[in-house]
């Protein structure tokens, strides 16, 4: 049965000019995992995969550099160009498609830090009164000489995108990090918006011929301008392919393929010239949220979206060899925080996700990187490490000695929001260095995970510090798909506790700033022993919580677990620090039993 007919829907998500009559589809996954409505759907990781917060929406303590008090925020772009990422994305003041939505920007050197965002295109007067609404499909571009260009669409309420808007904008974004004049690249003659109605010239005006040069090239590249037909949905045949939030990449055969979202796609031999439509990939979810499309630095594909029809969470991808069949579905973004304020279409989640596209720029460190946003409100990026790999085969021993000062330790999974970081840090007493996970957010989370080989008979140690007594550390040991069946806690009242079948059980107590060495020693099948200091710390053997094949990860949080977050209502104190908890991690060892 054809996913159009299973699902009952008929989509109009990617519709082709100048091309070939459908054809079968050319992508496909060769898996058949189930993904649950939890936050990771039950799904394994990606090996060191970073998860790291860029900005995040605050209505009265606003961190944008123009105190921009908007909640929305949304529809992130990466770009990397001269050392340094470019990631720009769309704000407003409470809902989607709110009057006035701007496009706002940031750069960072590392992926990590990044600069207080900035208003890169800002809203515009529209005719009859009121203020546009900025869109993007895509916005960055890197001209053949080397220019970095910036695009994007205003559009006004309540559709920016149904061809009813004003036009496409670009200015430059120069090497010394000054913004050039805001041009019109092309008007959107649908609404009869033309240069008499603009407040901004045409790029032809400009005095600079470079940037005129730079604009017509970007004008010719019939990939690239594929993503703006949308917004602009002109019938003067600029377009060659229609179609939503078009992801496009090189196969391996050299054929471009357009990935739009409701999981169609095309492909085209002609740089885009022409192009023959495929239809709906097979055996992957019908979902309006956006897929993303990229070559790997090791020569494989991957391809991430969110994995069911509907839900927009997990962020997962699958991988493959050729750029058509696919397999491995694991998890990039696999937590959910609570949304703290509510909006018009503010779908929960990791969504909207877009890597750097093709001409914008390669990384150094061979990474795939790619840029999302979290519950509309706040912007992501991950970084994941190549090639991916979803296990290991290798115990762990590591004392985060080689791991620099202020950096996230290699073959790690870490979840670091804003207010939540996760760095090695010098521990203080001539220790060393030490992986700490501290805590400012009243209602988000810092985690740090490491994956390690199968087993149900091993043996983990670890040492950890709290810096104070008032904070909660959760310990687990979780099955590849996500299941705790060991789980500790240091708690808020400086007591150490775990579970047996689901009870807490006392466990001890600990100090701010003395060392504690915890020691679990599983006992195949079910059953663990937990030590501290050498001495056991239960009254009896413990009984695993959640029943698991194998244990496939250890997890250090700081706060309660949660399967997902919701949303809906405004949350209390969630623009305001709380005061910081931290934790130490030390001396992490993992072996299988002999």
């Amino acid at each position: 049965m054809p996913l159009s007919a299973r699902f009952g829907l008929v989509l109009a998500s990617l519709v082709c000019t100048a091309v070939a009559p459908a054809a079968s589809p050319e992508i496909s996954y060769t898996g058949n995992d189930t993904v649950s409505s939890r936050a990771d759907g039950g799904l394994p990781p990606v090996v060191g995969v970073q998860n790291i917060q860029v900005y995040r929406a605050n209505r009265t303590h606003s961190e944008h550099a123009e105190r921009l008090p908007d909640t929305y925020a949304h529809a992130p772009m990466l770009a990397w160009w001269h050392g340094r990422f470019y990631l720009d994305f769309l704000t407003a003041p409470v809902n989607e498609h709110d009057a006035p939505t701007a496009t706002s920007y940031t750069t960072s050197e590392d992926g990590v830090h990044w600069a207080p965002a900035r208003i890169l295109f800002p809203a515009m007067p529209i005719p009859g009164g009121g203020l546009s609404v900025m869109h993007q499909r895509m916005s960055f571009y890197v001209s053949p000489d080397d220019r970095l260009l910036a695009t994007g669409f205003h559009g006004k309420t309540p559709s920016p995108n149904d061809g009813s808007g004003f036009g496409r904008v670009v200015r430059e974004i120069r090497r010394d990090g000054t913004l050039g004049p805001i041009y019109f690249l092309r008007f959107n003659r649908n609404s009869r918006f033309t240069e008499t109605s603009a407040p901004y010239p045409f790029y032809t005006t400009s005095p600079d011929p470079g940037l005129v040069k730079a604009c017509e090239a970007l004008l010719a590249n019939k990939l690239v301008t594929a993503q703006w037909w949308e917004e602009d949905r002109a019938e003067d045949g600029f377009y060659r392919l229609q179609g939503k939030a078009i992801s496009i990449f090189h196969r391996a055969d050299g054929k471009a393929v357009g990935v739009a979202k409701d999981a169609q796609h095309s492909v085209s031999g002609d740089e885009g010239q022409s192009w023959t439509r495929l239809g709906f990939m097979e055996n992957i979810p019908v979902n309006s949220s956006k897929y993303w499309g990229q070559r790997t630095s090791d020569g494989r594909f991957v391809l991430v979206y969110n994995p069911t029809n509907r839900l927009r969470h997990p962020l997962a991808l699958i991988t493959g060899d050729d750029g058509k069949r696919f397999d491995r579905l694991l998890t990039v973004h696999a937590e959910l925080p609570v949304q703290r304020f509510p909006g018009k279409f503010k779908n929960l989640g990791p969504q909207y996700v877009r890597g750097i596209s093709e001409g914008n720029g390669t990384p150094p460190d061979g990474a795939l990187w790619l840029t999302y946003s979290v519950n509309k409100e706040d912007i992501w990026v991950s970084r994941v490490p190549v090639p991916i790999v979803g296990a290991v085969g290798d115990s762990v021993n590591t004392d985060f000695s080689t791991t620099p000062l202020g950096a996230m330790p290699t073959g790690w999974n870490v979840y670091r929001p804003l207010w939540a970081p996760v760095q090695v840090v010098e521990a203080g007493d001539g220790h060393g260095h030490a992986l700490e996970l501290r805590d400012e957010d009243p209602y988000d989370y810092a985690q740090a995970s490491r994956v390690f080989p199968s087993t149900l008979d091993g043996v983990i140690r670890f040492a950890v510090l709290p810096r104070q007594e008032s904070g909660r550390l959760e310990i687990d040991l979780a099955s590849a798909r996500g299941e705790r069946p060991v789980q500790i806690a240091l708690t808020e009242s400086g007591l150490v506790e775990a579970r047996h079948e689901g009870i807490w059980m006392p466990a001890g107590s600990y100090r701010t700033g003395q060392w504690l060495a915890f020691e679990i020693e599983l006992r195949h099948p079910d059953r663990f022993v937990l030590r501290i200091d050498g001495k056991e710390a239960l009254a009896r053997t413990a009984y695993f919580t959640d029943l698991v094949p194998s244990i496939d990860r250890l997890v250090f949080r700081t706060g309660a677990y949660r399967e997902r977050g919701d949303g809906g209502h405004e949350l209390s104190g969630a623009d305001v620090r709380t005061p910081a908890c931290a934790f130490l991690i030390d001396d992490v060892s993992i072996t299988s039993k002999p």
